[in-house]
């Protein structure tokens, strides 16, 4: 088959595939609803009150314990955004976004849920009776209508549960079941309770274990001959039986999973709450979207023409298999959310950008024609670009990955958010682009127009830097000096300043007021901020209440909110008057770093595996320092740390390596070229002919960002800042902490001391060794 052929046929898969995926997204996307989060439509408010148990006392400290076991209940039922605090010492409240049957979800996340392993001594007349001292009792037994089985203490709690997995088993008959694997000793303890059961007689009571779910004989399977007396059961995994149907199963799995609460509750209040925001925010950030994503698509075509145009288009059809990915998953949009969501479709312009600037130096070389047929310079970006892009991708990946492995709550979201956004740039830069700009270059009235393109262009930029390259890596060491210098005032900021943590970290005060006259929440808001409280979160609660929630807030305050309440309502008096704790806690904080930690070092490998560990190293401390930068800026400004300015500081990280990874990728390939070439000299080139990439990508961001920052209001102000201040210096950290460093590292470690088995591992894209 000839090279021509293989090309149209690869092509015409290429747009079936792509045909598929946007026909797919436009479906979901017509067909199925969003679920909005809190702040952006509301949701159900629940209240527990947190009882004494004969052995814990319901104190704060013990609520809190509760909040976070709640929490990966709420994770687990599929609740995407949740908000749990504590209220008081012994009150919990919960606003869940989205839920089908607030009711049901009450019932099931107030469910103590302790889980225990029984041997069975034998069966029983009955009754069920409460449990006897040693913890021995008589309850009903699932299989055995009317009957009873007496079970013995028990040996195993659910605390020896590592994890619990709904299964559906289709080959055995035995339908939804829910998988359980045990932690350390309890493996050994099932081991042991499964091998004392199987001494007994087959048909005796005794051959069998029950497992109890608060008080219920859940299932009570018996010992099969398979297993031997004293043997038991080994491999530390269970499995719970009781002709459980799917939503059973999950449920019960996300009860175990989430573990006991230490302390029972009730439920004690349950209500409707409206959005966080008011209608004139949403309004406000979603022409500011739009504005900025307009910017950003005048700025690409302008700089790439044709091609420029046919990229903003699939930006767009980008915009639209994210966001059907997003609402297929059930995922929650928040406006943080959709805010990241528009600047990754900005960002997302970063893939077409480096195809087309390497389209166009393969274009401009000297060695070509005057006229140069455009559709093999196009091929030669597109296959020289993918290891760029492929690295870039696969680094965010295992961030995106690794933060929804280990992580919960809100940044476990974001960890699911980075992937899509990650994975439909994929789809758009290297498959739709490319058949579009495929299509266009077929048309002999472009080929014989070659600066419509956008390819035969040599930019001012590019021609500045060819006529005077620069030589920054002559002062690398400078360079590196003032890098220093800012992250010591960056870190001067935070050890000073301190760090102002949002309501969500810190907990504050929550008071409901109930208003002589109904009154919207967006006019309760606007007279909130006009007395001083501007970041007070304002919702309406019930039927004619308002909720405000603050952070530190003295009675003198207190009062100040319910005069001007008072003015717009004829008058306003206090319901509930409680402190709250945060409802972002300490288990979230700890499971963030961790997921951070991991997906740092998980990075620093494989730049290492795919690079050289002399430019992971550079890749990872001029992330760290990015993220230092902000931090610091934020600590100086008095901005509030919250997980809005978390979710932004998670985008930063992604930017900066994607940045680095790039400016890295080129350098590799120029020392594949010039094997002797001087690492000062290779990286200059690497900077002067990434630049211009560097530039059309960071001007595609900013557009979005600038106009998030000014017209979004306030609730995206912050956001904003945070990222713009990410975007900038995760440009300048590229070239003048990256590649100084690596100069410097690669300087230390000549050539020739590289082991041959490292070299070996160092390949480009096509497998060749470098």
């Amino acid at each position: 088959m000839s090279p021509r052929a293989t090309s149209s046929r690869a092509t015409f898969w290429r747009a079936l595939a792509a045909l598929a995926v946007v026909a797919v997204s436009l479906y979901v996307a017509l067909t199925v609803s969003p679920r909005l989060g809190l702040d952006l439509r509301g949701g159900t408010r629940i209240v527990l009150e947190a009882q004494d148990s004969p052995t814990v006392k319901a104190d704060a400290a013990a609520t809190d314990r509760a909040v976070e076991v709640l929490r990966q209940r709420v994770d687990a039922l599929g609740v995407s955004e949740p908000s749990l605090a504590r209220s008081g010492d012994n009150r919990i409240e919960i606003e869940l976004p989205g839920v089908q049957d607030p009711k049901e979800a009450a019932e099931v996340i107030g469910r103590t849920a302790q889980l225990t392993f029984h041997p069975v001594t034998a069966a029983s007349p009955g009754p069920a009776g409460a449990p006897a001292a040693d913890g021995s009792r008589v309850l009903p037994d699932p299989d055995v209508p009317g009957g009873f089985l007496a079970l013995a203490p028990p040996a195993l709690t659910g605390d020896g549960v590592k994890d619990a997995e709904a299964i559906l088993d289709a080959q055995s008959g035995r339908g939804w079941t829910v998988d359980l694997s045990f932690r350390g000793k309890a493996g050994n303890d099932w081991e042991r309770i499964t091998g004392e059961a199987a001494c007994a007689a087959p048909g005796d009571p005794s051959r069998r274990v029950a497992i109890v779910l608060d008080d219920r004989i859940v299932s009570a399977p018996g010992m099969e001959q398979s297993v031997s007396c004293g043997a038991g059961i080994a491999g530390g995994s269970a499995q719970i039986t009781g002709g459980f149907d799917g939503d059973e199963a999950r449920e019960l799995a996300a009860l175990v999973k989430g573990g006991a609460l230490p302390v029972p509750v009730t439920v004690v209040e349950q209500s409707t709450v409206g959005p966080t925001l008011g209608a004139d925010a949403i309004k406000a950030s979603a022409w500011a979207a739009v504005i900025g994503l307009v910017g950003t698509g005048l700025f690409i075509i302008a700089v790439y023409r044709l091609l420029g145009l046919l990229a903003t288009i699939a930006l767009g059809l980008y915009g639209l298999i994210s966001y059907a990915a997003v609402v297929a998953l059930g995922a929650t949009l928040t406006l943080p959310g959709l805010a990241g969501f528009v600047l990754a479709i900005g960002i997302a312009v970063d893939a077409n950008v480096l195809v087309f600037e390497r389209a166009r130096e393969e274009y401009l070389k000297p060695t070509r024609k005057l006229k140069p047929d455009l559709r093999r310079p196009l091929q030669i970006g597109f296959n020289k670009a993918w290891s760029a892009v492929a690295d870039s991708h696969v680094t965010t990946l295992l961030a995106a990955g690794l933060l929804f492995a280990f992580a919960i709550g809100p940044v476990k979201g974001f960890g699911v958010t980075l992937a899509i956004g990650v994975l439909a740039s994929l789809v758009s830069a290297m498959v739709i682009t490319r058949l579009f700009a495929q299509w266009a270059l077929e048309r002999s009235w472009v080929r014989e127009r070659p600066k419509l393109t956008g390819i035969a262009s040599r930019g001012r930029l590019r021609t500045r830097l060819e006529a005077r390259p620069p030589r920054l890596m002559r002062h690398r060491k400078r360079w590196l000096l003032v890098c220093g210098s800012l992250l010591l005032v960056a870190l001067a900021g935070i050890g000073v300043r301190g760090l102002e943590f949002g309501v969500e970290f810190t907990g504050g005060r929550v008071v409901e007021y109930a208003t002589e006259r109904p009154v919207d929440a967006d006019t309760a808001r606007k007279a909130v901020a006009d007395a001083g409280f501007p970041r007070a979160v304002v919702q309406a609660s019930g039927d004619s209440g308002i909720s405000v929630r603050t952070g530190e807030l003295s009675n003198e305050e207190q009062q100040e909110i319910r005069s001007a309440l008072a003015d717009v309502a004829g008058g306003a008096s206090v319901e509930r008057d409680d402190m709250i704790g945060p409802s972002l806690g300490s288990e979230l904080r700890t499971q963030a770093l961790i997921a951070l930690s991991v997906a740092v070092a998980a990075q620093l490998l494989y730049l290492t595996v795919r690079f050289r560990w002399t430019f992971a190293a550079s890749a990872v401390v001029a992330m760290v320092q990015d993220v230092l930068l902000v931090v610091g800026l934020f600590a100086w400004l008095g901005k509030p740390v919250d997980s809005v300015f978390l979710a932004a500081l998670l985008t930063v990280v992604g930017y900066s390596v994607n940045d680095t990874v790039v400016v890295l990728d080129r350098l590799r390939e120029l020392r594949r070229a010039s094997p002797r070439g001087a690492w000062p000299d290779l990286a200059d080139k690497a900077v002067a002919q990434t630049l211009p990439r560097t530039v059309n990508t960071g001007m595609g961001a900013l557009f979005v960002l600038i106009a998030l920052a000014v017209l979004g209001g306030d609730s995206l102000t912050d956001f904003s800042i945070a990222l713009l201040a990410g975007v900038l210096v995760g440009v300048a950290s590229t070239v003048f902490t990256a590649m100084p460093l690596a100069v410097i590292l690669q300087g230390r470690r000549p050539e020739q001391n590289r082991p041959k088995a490292a070299r070996s591992k160092e390949r480009d894209p096509s497998g060749a060794v470098v």
